[in-house]
């Protein structure tokens, strides 16, 4: 019989249940077998052999980073600047981009990076096919995306989807695959049509950049003396629809062509109205709130407040090094905490509810929450992806309140698959 690791903790918050003080998780077989009081979970395993992890802190399930660019790891000079908007951040990126790179390497750094602050499963957006391997090399859960970009209509029917579908053969399966449209201004309609059909014929995950850029937003619409609806006007791409004079948002856009779904989920959600936000709930699509990648780039904070008093599905991701401090997911939990109290969120769940965000509701943005493999949750049966904190707090509510509002840098261990990978800032087996 396989023996069991018992990993206890002064605090355990295991998302889909109370948090328990003086806790533990049992794991075998990379599987987690009890989840509640030490005394319970030891009572439990009887007389099977068993041994015992006991950590300082607060152990959560692992971290779920719902949307990054692993590649952009070694492109940190860009994301240490500020910038004025999307177009200024974008010339450098580009510049910077253009430049030599081992993206392989780049995507492994972040891989490693994300180990140790407590990340165990991504939401991976790869761009250059070299870096596709870095979820897998590294054992972490989540999804490679393959990023679709730069299609128009034209160059789409002629070649494009035979080329995406080659490309989409080259990424791994292994912890998972989909695609990413990369965003609505960068693609034209008959790619944002066919794109979904390809995923979902294959049984796999949608996930795109909306709402990022201010010009998503929806506009006061143009003079249309024939009241003729965009949709109606045979618009070839986003940009066209606004030259047009149509001022529907992206969020519209993007839904009226059947992008949305719950197979898919969209990052940043920054410029979104109260009617965007609603066509997200009604299409079962989560959103990645990136707010430290918002700020470098000079955008508006997103609604936080707004889809949390609205009961919206909400992950966070890190974004990149290319337009983000780091690659610690708290950071951006803590940034998002200030955000929600600046906009006027006063209820006292906060803490909880951005937690839950940080591991659940990542999980159920890429479809990982259910099923045999299920992450972002301490529960029976899920896979044993655990991570520790270090936080002085003896009381539920206070360690919560200190891993929310001050946890960037206090990861001390990231189990995977019931595997320490991660232990006191280095790799570990």
């Amino acid at each position: 019989m396989s023996e069991t690791t018992v990993h206890s903790a002064r605090i355990v918050v295991p998302m889909t249940a109370p948090p328990i003080a003086d806790g533990a998780v049992a794991v075998r077989d990379g599987r987690i077998l009890h989840v509640g009081d030490r005394s319970w979970v030891v009572d439990q395993l009887d007389r099977s052999p068993w041994t015992e992890r006991r950590w300082r802190g607060a152990l959560l399930p692992g971290l779920v980073n719902a949307h990054t660019h692993l590649q952009y790891t070694g492109m940190a000079s860009v994301g240490r600047g500020q910038y004025e908007g999307f177009e200024d951040w974008a010339a450098a990126f580009n510049t910077v981009y253009a430049g030599e790179h081992d993206w392989r390497a780049e995507a492994a750094d972040g891989a490693r990076r994300s180990l140790l602050a407590g990340v165990t499963s991504i939401a991976d957006v790869v761009t250059d096919i070299e870096a596709a391997t870095a979820l897998e090399t590294y054992g972490l859960g989540g999804i490679a995306y393959w990023e679709v970009m730069d299609w128009e209509n034209a160059a789409w029917q002629d070649h494009g989807r035979d080329q995406v579908l080659d490309e989409l053969a080259r990424i791994p399966m292994t912890p998972g695959a989909g695609l990413s449209p990369h965003a609505p201004y960068s693609l034209d309609v008959a790619p944002l049509l066919e794109l979904p059909d390809i995923v979902r014929q294959r049984g796999l995950r949608l996930h795109l950049h909306l709402g990022e850029a201010a010009f998503e937003g929806e506009r006061l619409a143009g003079p249309d003396e024939h009241g003729t609806d965009w949709h109606l006007a045979n618009v070839p791409s986003f940009r066209a629809m606004r030259a047009l004079g149509f001022g529907a948002s992206a969020t519209s856009f993007v839904d009226r062509l059947g992008v949305l779904g719950p197979d898919c989920h969209i990052a940043h959600g920054v410029y979104m109205t109260a009617a965007d936000r609603a066509l997200l709930r009604a299409r079962g699509t989560a959103v990645a709130l990136c707010p430290r990648s918002n700020a470098v780039i000079g955008l508006d904070p997103p609604p936080v407040a707004d889809y949390l008093r609205e009961g919206s599905p909400v992950a966070i991701g890190t974004d990149s090094l290319s337009s983000s401090p780091s690659l610690d997911l708290m950071a951006d939990v803590t940034a998002l905490h200030r955000i929600a109290r600046a906009q006027g969120y006063g209820e006292r769940d906060l803490h909880e509810r951005l937690l839950a965000a940080a591991t659940l509701g990542g999980a159920n943005a890429m479809g990982l929450a259910v099923g045999p493999d299920r992450i972002g949750h301490l529960a029976v049966g899920a896979r044993a992806d655990l991570a520790v904190f270090d936080v002085d707090a003896r009381t539920v509510p206070d360690a919560l309140a200190e891993l929310v509002e001050d946890g960037a840098g206090r990861a001390v261990a990231t189990v995977v698959r019931g595997r320490v990978r991660a232990e006191d800032g280095r790799l570990a087996g």
